[in-house]
Formats: structure tokens, sequence, C-alpha cells
């Protein structure tokens, strides 16, 4: 087993937020399609029409914007934001009226 220090700075966040169309059945099923393969491909819902996944590096977040345009819907808007995993880290999240703790990244990704 091989133990290896990755850099924060090299390490990514994928965020998916879209903004579909739903005023017909079939945009409405492209819409589920959509999110559906986002969460095929390993995101997770951060909020309604966000998503988020994390990557380990710019190799990889270009292969999954390739699969993403792939599967893009017909119609509607879809935005695509990277961030380091430092960046992420100084991310403000509120709940309410409250501020929440700030995420604590792992230090270490182990390889085998």
């Amino acid at each position: 087993m091989t133990i290896t220090q990755l850099s924060g700075y090299r390490l990514m966040w994928i965020f998916v937020m879209f903004d579909l169309p739903v005023t017909s059945k079939k945009e409405n099923r492209a819409a589920t399609k959509f999110r559906q393969y986002l969460l095929d491909e390993g995101f997770e819902k951060s909020q309604f029409s966000v998503y988020a996944r994390f990557c380990n590096g710019k190799e990889q977040f270009e292969a999954y914007m390739r699969r993403i345009e792939a599967n893009l819907p017909e119609r509607g808007d879809v935005h695509i934001l990277t961030f380091t995993d430092r960046q992420y880290e100084n991310i403000v999240r509120f709940s309410g009226q409250r501020r929440r703790r700030q995420r604590k990244n792992p230090d270490q990704l182990a390889l085998f």
C-alpha cells in the first residue's frame, strides 16, 4: 500500500448548475434524465439544480466535461464551475439564519 500526499491545489471539486425548461412532458423528461445522469456519474445534489463531485485533477475534470457535454439536454442552460480543494474548504455555508461549520477535507488520499 502506498500513501501519497496530494496537493489541495491539484484536487478539485466540480459544480454543475443548471436551469432547464420543464414546461412540457418532453422537457420534464429531459431534465429528469440529466439529473439522473449526474447522480449516476457520482455527483451529489448540493441544492436544487446544483450538483457537486470531487475529482483528482484536471485530467479527470476534462473527462467529466466531455461526458457531461455528450449528455446535455437539448434546451436550457448548464454552467460548470471548478474549485480547488483548498478553495472549497473556504466556502461559507448558511442553513436558515445560522452559519454552518466549515467542512474539513481529507488530508491524504490512499492509493493502492
